[in-house]
């Protein structure tokens, strides 16, 4: 695997290192000395897969208040999706910038985001699936989010999300909504 860091801190583009021959390829998705070595989890506690029937589908913008903080690997297995990380750590010299990254089945890019990274996704295509890996089980109590188009965070989706969830839609921004309080 080839681990490229980000312009903020925790965010971690993951490359596959593809060993080619005429069957085609094989490459290691996850190894726990790998990650360790670049100081990321060393554990998977959950996976996860989020299916979306329809091009142009907004999941996010999510994440977990301390302390269920959750660090997650996420790759499209199918199709393709733009991924955004968001910086809601207030301490952090980055806060409230993003980075956004197209991952594809074809790419098989991974993002590696540390807790306190928010987590959002628009499919680019139909029938496009999300592989996620958390190295801290979902607590309900302690899921948050933020509005996609929250204007603290300036995001340039590239399109109008076509399907959206009604929580999704209905979240407030950012600084009303409260990092740590109960929504």
């Amino acid at each position: 695997m080839i681990f490229n860091c980000t312009t903020i801190e925790g965010v971690v583009v993951v490359d596959l290192e593809r060993r080619l021959d005429d069957r085609g390829f094989f490459a290691r998705t996850w190894c726990a000395q790998e990650f360790g070595a670049e100081c990321l989890p060393r554990e998977i506690a959950q996976c996860s897969i989020s299916w979306n029937d329809r091009k142009h589908t907004l999941r996010g913008i999510h994440w977990q208040a301390e302390p269920f903080g959750e660090g997650k690997l996420i790759r499209c297995t199918a199709g393709a999706i733009l991924d955004v990380a968001v910086d809601i750590r207030p301490e952090s010299p980055t806060f409230l910038s993003h980075l956004a990254f197209e991952l594809t089945s074809d790419n098989r890019r991974a993002v590696f985001l540390a807790p306190g990274i928010g987590h959002a996704f628009l499919t680019l295509t139909d029938g496009a699936e999300v592989l996620y890996q958390m190295d801290t089980p979902y607590a309900p109590t302690a899921a948050r989010g933020a509005r996609w188009d929250d204007p603290a965070f300036s995001i340039a989706w590239p399109t109008t999300p076509a399907v959206i969830s009604d929580r999704d839609r209905s979240y407030p921004d950012y600084f009303r909504a409260g990092s740590d309080e109960e929504d």
